[in-house]
């Protein structure tokens, strides 16, 4: 049996990893995923009804025909809250099948915090909390593992291990436990590549999935056919992680670089600098966007003019990658919301959009123009955000977003501070966005045009 944890159980994930794992079952493998609840927040009772099992639906066209390919997920062993079970979470620590972590918790989650605690967990970050999980693998003489981070963030294993080793060093742990870290385990960079949509909001959607399975599943995801896992290949890693096509293309390879950029800049960076413009604006889904003649034409010459020139020198692949990805977008089938992309889109502009944006700074000694329109509907969108209860509620347009950010951001804009001191937060950024020459002021005057009713595009 090769064990797999996960940290998160959300409708990527279930969509992707997982699928893949049960994928390899059905040829022949002998794999279970642990899923682990990284916080507190929701409960795992839809899990515990329908016994860890649940569909996917990979909704897409196919020689102009719709195309619908449903497969029950029955590859998942546990799924455990630590924060109410720590001993069956502790029991994957010291279990000799363990040999895969992956995790996805959002490109804010893997950081460090120098005021986390060895005996803290509710509070304390995924790399604090992976740290101590480790060190009691490495207590009870375990063999190390492979860790397999999907967060969209620029060497995402490789920033999980920076994390690690510094609360190795903070929490004053043994050498002998860093040596067995740097040795053992290894840390591999990955690339993702899937759009999912998740559980279906409209009732129509909804009534339609249950018809096609035969049975209502509160835990159904949908997902694009479309999907592609890079890993980079460390140790024997060969051993557990197949390459090759199986529900998702698998490939192991000594550049992600390579693939990671191309994506989070083409796909996930257009996306991110799409959404505020088109929840603005009035748009629901992706194919909404798709649809509309000005905002679609603001995806695609962002990409020609801003985004493809700095992926690579070769400009006709970058081109060919981007063309697919406008197709993908096309998708009617994926009913990809808006609100749901714009889930932590502070830290996804940083990780998404922000490298395009430096890359033609630099080049053009100027700023790029739909990038910029693009963060003018972000900022004016976040200025908006109102503390509703517990919520924080942005009015526009006669509709009422619910916003889901870090706490900081939102209770920021909720207390209307303003956008430069934002735009200026070093710790917000990792630089002072002000120092663009006229980025603030073409992003205070586009925020004045939007409240004039202009649209911009």
């Amino acid at each position: 049996m090769i064990k797999v944890m996960q940290y998160g159980e959300g409708n990527f994930l279930r969509t992707f990893v997982d699928a893949y794992f049960d994928t390899l079952n059905e040829e022949g493998g002998n794999y279970s995923v642990n899923i682990v609840k990284p916080i507190t927040f929701g409960t795992l009772e839809r899990f515990e009804k329908q016994n860890n099992q649940y569909h996917i639906v990979l909704r897409g066209v196919a020689e102009g025909s719709a195309v619908e390919k449903v497969r029950k997920i029955n590859v998942l062993d546990k799924v455990i809250d630590p924060f109410a079970n720590t001993d069956e979470y502790m029991a994957l620590a010291v279990d000799d099948e363990l040999k895969i972590i992956v995790s996805n918790t959002t490109e804010a989650g893997i950081c460090y915090n120098g005021a986390d605690t060895m005996d803290g967990f509710e509070t304390v970050t995924y790399p604090a909390k992976l740290t101590k999980f480790l060190y009691a693998r490495f207590q009870a003489g375990k063999k190390g593992v492979y860790l397999m981070p999907v967060e969209l963030i620029d060497n995402n294993a490789d920033e999980l291990k920076k994390c690690v080793g510094k609360y190795i060093e903070l929490w004053n742990l043994p050498q002998e436990f860093k040596k067995w870290n740097d040795e053992e385990n290894f840390y591999c960079n990955t690339l993702v590549d899937r759009i999912v949509s998740g559980y279906p909001r409209d009732e129509q959607t909804k009534a339609h999935l249950e018809e096609l399975l035969g049975e209502k599943d509160e835990l159904v995801s949908i997902g694009e056919p479309f999907g592609l896992w890079a890993v980079e290949n460390k140790g024997n890693i060969a051993d557990y992680i197949k390459e090759g096509v199986h529900n998702i293309e698998v490939v192991l390879t000594n550049d992600i670089g390579y693939y990671k950029k191309r994506k989070v800049r083409v796909l996930n960076g257009s996306h991110t600098n799409l959404v505020p413009a088109g929840l603005v604006l009035g748009a629901t889904t992706v194919y909404d966007c798709m649809n509309d003649k000005k905002l679609s034409a603001f995806l695609s010459n962002a990409l020609k003019e801003e985004i493809i020139p700095f992926v690579s020198n070769d400009i006709k692949a970058t081109t060919a990658f981007a063309d697919s990805v406008k197709e993908r977008f096309m998708n009617p089938y994926l009913n990809h919301q808006l609100i749901s992309i714009a889930l932590n889109s502070i830290s996804k502009w940083r990780a998404r959009v922000l490298p395009s944006f430096k890359d033609y700074y630099n080049a053009n000694k100027k700023i790029p123009t739909y990038l910029t329109i693009g963060f003018s509907y972000l900022m004016y969108l976040y200025s908006k955000i109102e503390k509703s209860g517990d919520k924080y509620i942005a009015k526009v347009g006669g509709k009422e977003l619910e916003m889901k950010d870090d706490l900081p951001y939102l209770e920021y804009f909720a207390n209307k501070n303003t956008v430069g001191a934002f735009m200026a937060n070093v710790d917000v950024w990792g630089e002072d966005l002000t120092k663009y020459a006229g980025f603030y002021d073409a992003v205070n005057a586009n925020m004045h045009k939007i409240v004039q009713g202009e649209n911009l595009l």
